[in-house]
């Protein structure tokens, strides 16, 4: 957040924003996604170049992480890993 405040005053406000409207549709999209990194499906953020990675066992839904896009990939499967799922 504070990376896109820092570009421009409200701009960290609407990226939460819309990163909380993407989260909450997962209720009634989840499991619709590409699956990445073994157990994680990912949906990628309509907006900003982010992707919620998260699991859904039965009728739960965990989200895990809110990762950059732009990010190594290697880095990405390092930082999930660290979550235990792997």
């Amino acid at each position: 957040m504070a990376f896109y405040d820092s570009r421009q005053e409200g701009l960290g406000d609407y990226f939460l924003s819309c990163l909380v409207a993407d989260i909450e549709s997962l209720g009634a999209t989840a499991g619709i996604h590409r699956k990445a990194y073994q157990d994680y499906f990912r949906m990628l953020s309509r907006v900003f170049p982010s992707a919620v990675y998260y699991t859904r066992e039965k009728e739960n839904v965990t989200v895990w992480a809110v990762l950059d896009c732009r990010r190594n990939p290697a880095w990405i499967s390092d930082h999930l890993k660290g979550k235990g799922k792997f």
